[in-house]
């Protein structure tokens, strides 16, 4: 496994880390003994570097990761978030005040069984809260030992600065992918000016770049995928033909699409840091070898050439899309 820093702290992550959401949230059925001989399986292929969220299956995707945590925590980075609230219909909005994240934090702890929490993350920026202000809460949080680093997800690049002058921010978790380069230009420019590491989640397109999946009736019915528009109709149809062409191209290089995927994100700078989700083992080893796939400039060109048309749909619905780039 290849490390990488994390921003300014000094900290060595593995270059491709693990997404743990999928192990108990979002994309269908849930499998615990096989996510825990997965997250062992990390560890021994040296990924060191696990994301979760306290709103990954309300607090059920902490607690599972508590249990490799409980004998492994000196080899684990272990990163969670804050935010996002559910109502009793199911429902979820976001809030980002001092007062809630004072008992999220507990919450996590808690579930987490540690003592600290290596990187904390506002899940989003709360548009009636000003970030300064969830910032320096969460910055009372260091002084008090209860959290290592501070992170964003899904800011804008003036969110990016308010934060960093009252705190400084480590990482930036947003989705970035072959299908999602939202961050390109001022986001990622912002961030390498002030020091800060992008954490790319979702960096496999939500499964779809790996070719696997083929038909959107195979998800299952709670996957959330079925409700985003790129996996919807003539979209996903146009997108299965871009898939496609990266498959072939893949192949030729010997590699499969999803190490190509991986691959071009880390090609993109030492400053990337892809988190891609899975609870199976042979999914992880497959995304854990892509580290030590190299892509030259003649490669990253047929990349964009068969990019150059772009992906059909949103990547999320209108309102998901309300909540990022805040």
């Amino acid at each position: 496994m290849q490390y990488r820093k994390l921003g300014k702290t000094g900290e060595s992550l593995s270059a491709i880390g693990l997404g743990c959401m999928g192990m108990s949230f979002a994309y269908g059925d849930t499998n615990e003994e096989e996510s825990l001989k997965t997250l062992e399986l990390a560890l021994e292929l040296g990924i060191n570097f696990l994301d979760t969220a306290d709103m990954y299956g309300q607090g059920a995707n902490e607690i599972l990761l508590s249990k490799i945590l409980a004998t492994k925590r000196d080899k684990i980075f272990i990163a969670t978030k804050f935010g996002f609230r559910f109502r009793e219909d199911g429902s979820y909005y976001f809030d980002g005040s001092p007062k809630h994240m004072k008992q999220a934090v507990e919450d996590s702890l808690k579930r987490l069984n540690v003592d600290v929490i290596d990187l904390y993350y506002t899940h989003r920026v709360d548009e009636n809260v000003p970030i300064e202000e969830t910032v320096g809460a969460m910055a009372d949080l260091v002084k008090a030992g209860k959290v290592r680093y501070l992170g964003l997800s899904e800011a804008s690049a003036a969110s990016i600065r308010k934060a960093q002058a009252v705190h400084p921010i480590a990482a930036l978790q947003s989705e970035y992918s072959l299908f999602t380069r939202d961050v390109e230009g001022e986001i990622l420019q912002t961030t390498r000016e002030l020091g800060i590491s992008l954490v790319a989640y979702s960096p496999l397109g939500r499964g779809m770049t790996t070719g696997a999946i083929t038909d959107t009736a195979t998800l299952g019915d709670n996957d959330f995928r079925k409700t985003l528009p790129r996996f919807q109709g003539g979209n996903f149809e146009q997108n299965l033909q871009t898939v496609t062409a990266l498959e072939s191209f893949a192949k030729e290089k010997g590699i499969t699409s999803a190490q190509l995927s991986l691959a071009w994100l880390l090609a993109q700078g030492e400053d990337i840091i892809p988190i891609p989700g899975t609870k199976r083992r042979k999914y992880l080893q497959e995304n854990a070898a892509a580290a030590d796939v190299q892509l030259n400039s003649a490669d990253l060109e047929k990349i964009n050439a068969i990019l150059k048309d772009g992906i059909a749909g949103s990547r999320y619905t209108d309102a998901g899309l309300q909540l990022v780039n805040r």
